[in-house]
């Protein structure tokens, strides 16, 4: 550098300075903090990422395990996540170990439950990770990031909310977008403030030979030659109402289209399946509503057309399974959680003034006005449309063109 105090702003550019940072004294520049203002991660071996949430937003946390793998190929990357939510990250290449929340903890005695909490958080020590990240808002990862004693510990801003201390507890703040932004970016921005900037940002869903298999022995129609249709969410405030899907799929199958209905083993999402199926009363309707689990419903939906879901966990296996798909919003945002990477997709919503508005129906009655008054023409339209892509017949033409043998490897490629 120049020995006079009129230095190029070039010069700190370069290494990341802002002008703030250089103090002059008698014609010297001081640097006074770090040229680099992202932590040092060279040190960084053992990486400990907590998503404790439900199964979509477990599955949407994927890429965050992808890009610490990309950039620490040689470290230990663990997952702490709800029991239940394992199948959505199972088979992920990234991922070294899982560390289980069990939401059943609940209803143990106080003791016991506090017993299950501590051999947690006492293994989370004894690991000695170098890097936490917590994903969620909640005050377990919280607590978890903040007894593993790591160097460096990433949660979001609680904003005022949660357990007294709570920001202390991380080294790093994710500030929260005032915006709407999808699940995906938000999770990633827990890297973006470490300094990792992400560029590939994939989900993975993995899918074995063994749940493909079990898949394709519940299902009548052949791969490539249905429609798949997810009607319900444990929400029943987010599914439309019975008539219009009856009314959907009717004219699919007149149109000559297969179509296989599925849901989880939740009673009410099964009995509004057997409704729908009563209401059609058609031959090329498939219902399996209850009768899968959540790889085989995977299996289900790489091997479809065409997948027809509201806002629920197939929209997300959809995406990372690259597939054409209609989704149907009501109260919940898509810009938060649409289709993430999906070219040949179409969202349907209202454009109502009152949502999103993330209530359990309007004034909380469990119905939303936006889905009950949402036409079935205007979803049938949008199926159609995607029906007429080039996408679409260039996947529905690959599918039927494939062999019905079992792939050679361990997890179909999502």
């Amino acid at each position: 550098m120049r020995s006079n105090s009129f230095y190029d702003l070039e010069q700190f550019a370069c290494v990341g300075l802002a002008l703030k940072d250089i103090c002059f004294i008698d014609s010297k520049a001081f640097i006074l903090i770090s040229m680099n203002p992202y932590p040092d991660l060279l040190n960084t071996h053992k990486i400990l990422i907590a998503k404790l949430r439900h199964h979509g937003d477990v599955l949407l946390s994927s890429p965050v395990f992808s890009e610490l793998r990309e950039r620490f190929p040689n470290a230990q990357i663990d997952a702490l996540i709800y029991e239940e939510t394992y199948p959505m990250l199972d088979g992920h290449p990234a991922i070294n170990n899982f560390l289980y929340v069990d939401k059943r903890w609940k209803k143990l005695f106080f003791i016991k439950r506090l017993c299950k909490e501590y051999l947690l958080l006492r293994r989370i020590k004894k690991e000695k990770y170098d890097l936490v990240i917590n994903l969620t808002e909640g005050d377990r990862g919280a607590v978890a990031a903040k007894v593993s004693k790591a160097s460096i510990r990433v949660g979001f801003d609680p904003q005022g909310r949660g357990m007294k201390g709570k920001r202390e507890c991380y080294t790093h703040i994710v500030k929260h977008c005032p915006k709407p932004r999808h699940t995906v970016e938000k999770n990633l921005d827990a890297l973006r403030v470490i300094g990792i900037f992400p560029k590939k940002k994939e989900l993975t869903f993995a899918i074995s030979k063994q749940d493909a298999k079990s898949a394709a022995q519940k299902i009548k129609s052949k791969k490539g030659e249905y429609i798949l249709v997810h009607p319900a969410s444990r929400w029943l405030f987010k599914a439309l109402p019975v008539s219009t899907i009856a009314a959907i799929i009717r004219k699919l199958c007149d149109d000559g289209n297969e179509v296989v209905m599925t849901s989880s083993p939740d009673v009410k999402e099964i009995a509004m399946l057997n409704a729908i199926e009563s209401e059609v009363k058609h031959g090329k309707l498939e219902n399996l509503g209850g009768k899968t689990s959540l790889k085989e419903l995977g299996a289900l939906i790489d091997a479809a057309k065409m997948v027809v879901t509201v806002d629920s966990v197939p929209l997300h296996i959809a995406s990372a399974l690259k597939k054409n798909m209609v989704c149907i919003f009501g109260p919940s945002c898509e810009k938060n959680w649409g289709p993430w990477n999906v070219q040949s997709s179409e969202i349907i919503s209202q454009d109502v003034s009152c949502r999103p508005c993330y209530q359990p129906g309007c004034g909380g009655s469990n119905k939303s006005d936006c889905l009950e008054s949402l036409s079935a023409q205007k979803i049938i339209d949008a199926i159609y449309r995607v029906k007429s892509s080039p996408k679409y017949e260039d996947l529905a033409s690959l599918l039927s063109r494939s062999s019905s043998s079992l792939p050679e490897s361990d997890v179909l490629p999502s």
